[in-house]
């Protein structure tokens, strides 16, 4: 192709794109009093339907939008059944079974028109989750879509695989660069695909059918109010902040548009949460309206909460919500995700540690909604229902005599305190500002049972010794 040809290319695709990307949404829906938002007496949390809510959840797949039949009510009603109240949903095409968002023309896809079977899939999942008040963490873009060869190969956003542009219409690779891990940094070349936005390689005919795909997401998705929306699953430390912050206000001003506000994050590789691509996160309050923390689930005990810890104390001038969309660890998967053990003990230190939301990956990196998840779920939702967890924050300072990894503990001093022992253990507690006597309340954590109540003296420290090994949790209140 000449470069006369090529030209008329671009200037035809151009024509096309201005004709299928919206100018705006409709203005005339009106903002829910009761969307998700930070909680307004402490921006730590959420609120929903105008009350403070505390996610858990757990799922069997990341993108459960693409199941079908009974399966998905039966997933939801399960989550429900032991108190899980919020799902992770990448937008991704990659397992069998799985459609992709555009329609098929002969071996190829077109981008400028939709698959509705996939959008219905959607819709579907919006709508079951919305009855069960199950809110939904939808994931844009999900890089594992593009860096693998074989994936990369068949999917619709490569030229090869589409009928609207060819590698020379775009800066897309061929063959992408996997990428490797060395001490916890991702290395490898980045996937031009992650760097279509006019700050980064103005990739205008790429992005301009990403805005579409993006636009029909929000379409469908703006229409409910238990939606969260995060940029990218995993963007690694190669890549330019940019391409996050230009979604960010890419959906803020769509939102507007149709009189809403959205809450937005980006979730970041690096698994040490001090690492400096965060700052990309933490320092952008305007951009970003949530944390979100998933990788830190990498590491283990102690330092597992330290690393929480400094985000948790960093948000402290403007806090925001944490989120743990996915906890690694189970018996089954990789040995970075570490083991059964692990995955649960991070549940308890993500909410411990103050944070929004704690929920179980899928397997085999994770714990999914498989029967030790529902335990845990379980548990953490009788323990927070007995007690205000949003008035709380960690307080291990009040903890004495405590060894590393022995005891975490969650307090608003005074008024209530819990204490989360992940496998037994004994310390002491400062409850020096209680003004009563406290009863005590043990929790078998792993029978998901309350052991009969005793009433205590307030007499400055108070001994904790768990009844037994294993993860027990205590609370203490008037």
């Amino acid at each position: 192709m000449n470069s006369e040809s090529k030209k008329n290319r671009r200037a035809a695709i151009a024509v096309v794109l201005a004709a299928l990307v919206p100018c705006g949404f409709n203005a005339a829906l009106a903002d829910s009093a009761g969307r998700i938002r930070p909680y307004t007496a402490n921006p730590r949390y959420w609120q929903y339907a105008g009350a403070p809510i505390l996610l858990l959840g757990g799922s069997d797949d990341d993108n459960l939008f693409q199941w079908t039949g009974q399966a998905l009510t039966e997933q939801l009603d399960l989550l429900v059944s032991v108190g899980g109240n919020c799902i992770r949903n990448t937008m991704s095409s990659r397992d069998e079974g799985n459609v992709f968002p555009f329609a098929r023309v002969g071996d190829s896809y077109d981008l400028a028109r939709w698959n509705e079977t996939y959008w219905d899939r959607l819709e579907n999942l919006l709508r079951q989750t919305h009855q069960r008040r199950i809110v939904v963490q939808i994931e844009l873009f999900d890089m594992h879509d593009m860096l693998q060869p074989d994936l990369w190969a068949a999917n619709p956003w490569n030229p090869a695989s589409n009928v609207n542009y060819t590698f020379a219409d775009t800066r897309l690779p061929k063959q992408p660069s996997r990428t490797s891990y060395r001490g916890g940094e991702s290395v490898g070349r980045p996937h031009e695909f992650f760097h279509s936005v006019p700050e980064i390689n103005n990739d205008a005919i790429l992005l301009g059918f990403q805005r579409r795909f993006v636009d029909r997401v929000l379409e469908q998705t703006l229409r409910y109010d238990h939606v969260l929306y995060c940029i990218s699953n995993e963007i690694h430390t190669e890549y330019s902040p940019e391409w996050g912050w230009y979604w960010a206000a890419h959906l803020r001003q769509r939102a507007a548009e149709a009189g809403k506000q959205v809450e937005v994050t980006e979730m970041y590789w690096a698994p040490e949460l001090t690492h400096r691509v965060h700052r990309d996160s933490l320092d952008r309050p305007d951009v970003y309206s949530y944390f979100e923390a998933s990788q830190n689930s990498v590491q283990r005990g102690q330092a597992n909460w330290d690393n929480l810890q400094f985000v948790y104390e960093y948000l402290s001038e403007r806090p925001r919500p944490i989120h743990h969309t996915k906890i690694y660890g189970a018996d089954t998967g990789p040995a970075f995700a570490g083991s059964d053990r692990d995955a649960t003990e991070r549940f308890w230190r993500n909410i411990f540690g103050g944070s929004a939301s704690s929920r179980f990956h899928r397997p085999p990196t994770g714990l999914g909604l498989g029967e030790e998840a529902r335990r845990h779920i379980k548990s953490m939702r009788m323990l927070t229902d007995a007690m205000h967890v949003f008035t709380c924050r960690p307080h291990n300072d009040l903890l004495g005599e405590r060894a590393e990894n022995e005891a975490y503990c969650l307090a608003e001093p005074g008024k209530q305190y819990a204490v989360y022992f992940p496998d037994g253990g004994d310390v002491k507690l400062n409850v020096s500002l209680a003004k009563r006597p406290l009863q005590v309340r043990w929790l078998d954590i792993a029978r998901n049972d309350w052991q009969e109540s005793q009433t205590v003296a307030r007499d400055g420290t108070i001994e904790l010794k768990t009844p037994a090994k294993g993860h027990w949790a205590v609370l203490l209140a008037p």
